[in-house]
């Protein structure tokens, strides 16, 4: 597998403010991460400062 095509092998820069690992070991984004994306990808992120609710699919901030 060709290393270059792989998005895995493309790091974006994170701040130490960007986010924290889990005890499990996971990458947990961070509001501050969220917000300076600038918009919300669904995926029912548990710091989402969009109010993404991924059960309903609705942006609870916005009912």
């Amino acid at each position: 597998m060709d290393n270059e095509m792989s998005g895995f092998y493309k790091r974006p820069n994170l701040d130490e403010e960007d986010y924290y690992l889990s005890p499990e070991g996971y990458i947990i984004f961070t509001e501050k991460y969220h917000l300076k994306r600038g918009y919300c990808c669904k995926s029912g992120c548990k710091h989402c400062p969009y109010g993404f609710d991924k059960k309903t699919g609705q942006n609870k901030k916005n009912q």
